[in-house]
C-alpha cells in the first residue's frame, strides 16, 4: 500500500536554484533534481506531495512578500488540501533570519514549535488517522551574493538553530534531521541549494523517513 509524505517548506523545498542577480526571472529545478522528488525516487512505496513556497517563514507575515508567507496558515491549508498523509517534513527558518524580522534563534525555534502545535493537534491528527513528523533544520546561511543585504546578521542566528531545533524535536517526540550535517548552501547567493545538494538532502530525508 502506498503511503504519503507531505514536504512543507520554503524555496529550498520548492526547488529554487541559487539566485545570480536580483530581480531575475522565475526558475525552478526539474523533477529529477528537487530534493522531495529525489526522496520519492528512493522511497518507491511513498507518494510525495511538494508544498514549498518561496519566501515562506515559520511565523511571520512578510511586509514585502505578503501575509501568505506566514507558514502557520500555509500548513493548515496544506494539511487540509492533502490527505490522508502518513508523514510530514517541515524545513523552515531560513527566511525567518532575514534582517527585517529581527528574530532571535529562540524566536525562530518558537515558530517551528507553533507549526508542530498545528500538525500535532487532535484535529489534524484525527483528520489523517495519525502521522509522523520530521523536523529538518536548514543549513546555516552565508551573508554573500546578490541578496546578502536581506540577511545581514543572519549567519550568526542560523548557526544556533540546529541545537535549538534538536531540543525542540526531542521535547515534542518527533524526528530531527540537521540538513547542515549533510549539505551546505550555495556560495552563489548564500541561501539556496545547488543541484548536488538537493540530491544529497533527498537521500538523507529518504533514510530518515524510512525510520519513522
Amino acid at each position: 500500500m502506498m503511503r504519503t509524505l507531505l514536504c512543507f517548506g520554503d524555496s529550498n523545498t520548492h526547488g529554487t536554484p541559487p539566485i545570480m542577480t536580483r530581480g531575475e526571472t522565475y526558475r525552478r529545478f526539474g523533477v529529477d533534481t528537487r530534493w522531495p522528488r529525489v526522496t520519492a525516487s528512493i522511497l518507491t512505496d511513498w507518494e510525495v506531495a511538494e508544498e514549498g513556497l518561496p519566501g515562506r517563514t515559520a511565523q511571520f507575515s512578510d511586509p514585502v512578500m505578503g501575509a501568505h508567507m506566514d507558514g502557520r496558515e500555509g500548513l493548515k491549508i496544506a494539511l487540509q488540501s492533502h490527505g490522508p498523509i502518513d508523514a510530514l517534513t517541515i524545513m523552515l527558518g531560513t527566511n525567518d533570519t532575514k534582517t527585517r524580522f529581527g528574530a532571535t534563534p529562540e524566536k525562530i525555534t518558537a515558530g517551528i514549535a507553533g507549526l508542530l502545535d498545528i500538525a500535532m493537534s487532535l484535529e489534524m491528527q484525527a483528520r489523517h488517522g495519525g502521522f509522523r513528523i520530521l523536523v529538518i533544520c536548514p543549513p546555516p546561511v552565508l551573508e554573500q551574493g546578490p541578496i546578502r543585504s536581506e540577511f545581514s546578521g543572519a549567519r550568526e542566528v542560523s548557526l544556533q538553530l540546529p541545537g535549538l531545533y534538536a531540543a525542540l524535536a526531542q521535547a515534542r517526540e518527533v524526528e530531527f534531521l540537521d540538513a547542515g550535517s549533510v549539505i551546505e548552501v550555495s556560495p552563489v547567493d548564500g541561501i539556496h541549494f545547488e543541484a548536488e545538494a538537493h540530491r544529497r538532502l533527498g537521500a538523507a530525508v529518504a533514510e530518515a523517513v524510512a525510520r519513522l
